[in-house]
C-alpha cells in the first residue's frame, strides 16, 4: 500500500473553525445561486462541509455555531442544510438516533427557503441512507445531482445507496463517475470499498493510498487511516491494521472507529483484556450494535456471561430507539438475534431486510438465521450467493461452511471453514472458536 507522508497536524479547534467558515462561505455562494459548470470545469462551490470527518468535539462546536448563526439569520437556506448534515453525522457518531428527526426538520426548512437546492437534497440523501432507506437515498442523490452534478455529498450518497441495494456494477460505475468529477477522500474511501466488495483488494489498497496521500487535516487522516486499517483487518493482516489504527489515533485520539478497530485487532491477536478495555470505552460513548455485540462476545469467551447478556440486551434497546426515530434496523439486529437471542426473531428481521434489498450481507443474514432456525437446506442458496459475489469475508465463508456441515457436505464445509480461518483467523471471538471446534 502507498505510504502516507508525514505532515504536521493542525489543532482540532482550528479544523472546526475552518469547517464552519467554509460552510458559511458556501451559504453566501448558494444564496446567490449554484452553477454546476460546463463539463470538464472545476467543481462548483457548494455549501456544506465534510462533517463525517470532524471529531466529536469539533462536530459539536460546529453544530452550536450553526445554531447560533441561524438564530440571527433564520433564512439562510445553506446554513439549515449544513445543520441538517451535521445532525446526521452526530447521530452516526454518537449512536443517538434522536438526532435524525432534527436533521429532517433542518433540511426541510432549507428546501422551504430555497426549493431544489442541491445541498439540502444531498443532505436528505445522506439522512435517508443513515436511516437505511436506500431507495430514497438513491432518488434524492439523483435529484441533487440533477441540480449540481459535482455535489460531493450527493455523489458519495449515490455510491452508498447502490452498494447497499446490492447493485454492485452500478456502484462501480458511480464510483468511477464520482472519481472523475470530485476526486477526494469521501469518494476515494467509497471507491475502495466497492473494489473490496468485488474481491479486488490490491486495487482497494491503491485507492486508499491515494486517500492517505491527500489527507492533511487530523480528522481526514484519522478517517482514512481507519478505513485502511479495517481493510487490513478483514484480510488478517493484523500488524498492518494495528499500524493504521495507531496512526488514526495519533491524528485524533478521540476517533472511536479507530479505537474499535484497535480493539478488534487486539482481540484477533489474543489480547482480550486490551480489546475489552477499548470496546468498553467505545460503547460508553457510542453504543451501536457492532461494538456492543463484539464486546458481548469477548465477555463470553472470558467467562463473563452475565455481562455479555447485558450487551446483547443493549442492542435490542438501541434497535427500539432507532425504530422510533425512523431507522430500519433489521440487518443490524438479525445476526445478533441469530447468535445471541431468538432465531425466530432473527429470521423475521432477515426476511424483511432481504425483501427490501438483496446484498451479500442481507443474503448472509438470511442464510444464517435460517440455519440457526434449523432450516439449513433453505439457507444454502443464500449463503452461496453471499460468498459468490467476490467479497473476501471470513464470517460469510464461515457461515456457509457451517451450513454445509449441517447438510452433511463435510468436505466442502471443512474447506470453507479452513478458508475463513486462513483469511482472518480472529474474525469473531465466538465465530472463529466455533469454526476451529467444528474442524476438530
Amino acid at each position: 500500500m502507498t505510504k502516507s507522508r508525514t505532515r504536521l497536524p493542525r489543532p482540532r479547534a482550528l479544523a472546526a473553525a475552518t469547517a464552519l467558515a467554509l460552510l458559511l462561505t458556501g451559504a453566501a455562494l448558494v444564496a446567490g445561486g449554484t452553477s454546476a459548470g460546463p463539463p470538464g470545469a472545476p467543481p462548483a462551490p457548494a455549501a456544506g462541509v465534510p462533517f463525517e470527518r470532524l471529531a466529536g468535539d469539533d462536530l459539536d462546536r460546529g453544530v452550536t455555531a450553526l445554531q447560533t448563526h441561524l438564530r440571527t439569520q433564520p433564512k439562510d437556506a445553506a446554513g439549515w442544510a449544513g445543520l441538517g448534515a451535521a445532525y446526521v453525522e452526530q447521530a452516526r457518531t454518537s449512536g443517538d438516533p434522536t438526532r435524525y428527526p432534527l436533521a429532517g426538520k433542518a433540511l426541510a426548512t432549507s428546501l422551504e427557503l430555497r426549493p431544489d437546492n442541491d445541498t439540502a437534497l444531498a443532505g436528505q440523501a445522506a439522512l435517508a441512507a443513515a436511516r437505511h432507506d436506500f431507495h430514497g437515498a438513491l432518488r434524492l442523490a439523483d435529484a441533487a445531482l440533477r441540480v449540481n452534478p459535482y455535489s460531493e455529498r450527493a455523489l458519495s450518497s449515490r455510491i452508498d445507496a447502490l452498494v447497499e441495494l446490492g447493485r454492485y456494477p452500478d456502484a462501480l460505475r458511480a464510483a468511477r463517475t464520482a472519481d472523475s468529477r470530485r476526486p477526494g477522500i469521501p469518494v476515494f474511501t467509497r471507491y475502495a470499498y466497492v473494489l473490496e466488495l468485488r474481491g479486488e483488494v490490491s486495487a482497494a489498497r491503491r485507492v486508499l493510498g491515494r486517500a492517505l496521500d491527500s489527507a492533511v487535516a487530523p480528522g481526514d487522516r484519522a478517517y482514512v487511516a481507519t478505513q485502511a486499517g479495517r481493510l487490513e483487518w478483514t484480510q488478517g493482516e493484523y500488524t498492518a491494521a494495528g499500524r493504521y489504527f495507531a496512526a488514526a489515533l495519533a491524528a485524533d485520539g478521540s476517533y472511536l472507529p479507530a479505537l474499535e478497530g484497535r480493539a478488534r485487532t487486539r482481540a484477533a491477536r489474543g489480547d482480550e483484556r486490551g480489546a475489552i478495555r477499548d470496546l468498553e470505552d467505545v460503547v460508553r460513548r457510542q453504543p451501536l450494535p457492532g461494538p456492543l455485540a463484539a464486546l458481548g462476545e469477548l465477555y463470553e469467551v472470558t467467562g463473563r456471561r452475565a455481562k455479555a447478556r447485558e450487551q446483547y440486551a443493549l442492542v435490542t434497546a438501541w434497535a427500539a430507539l432507532a425504530r422510533a426515530n425512523g431507522v430500519t434496523v433489521d440487518l443490524d439486529t438479525a445476526l445478533v438475534a441469530a447468535d445471541h437471542g431468538s432465531p425466530a426473531e432473527a429470521l423475521r428481521a432477515a426476511r424483511a431486510e432481504y425483501a427490501r434489498r438483496r446484498t451479500v450481507h442481507t443474503a448472509d443474514a438470511l442464510a444464517w438465521a435460517l440455519h440457526r432456525s434449523g432450516r439449513s437446506r433453505e439457507a444454502l442458496p443464500y449463503a452461496r450467493f453471499a460468498v459468490g459475489v467476490g467479497l473476501r469475508g471470513a464470517e460469510l465463508r464461515c457461515h456457509r461452511g457451517m451450513i454445509l456441515l449441517a447438510l452433511g457436505k463435510t468436505s466442502a464445509g471443512r474447506a470453507d471453514l479452513r478458508a475463513a480461518l486462513a483469511l482472518n483467523p480472529g474474525f469473531s471471538p465466538l465465530g472463529a472458536r466455533a469454526a476451529r471446534e467444528a474442524l476438530r
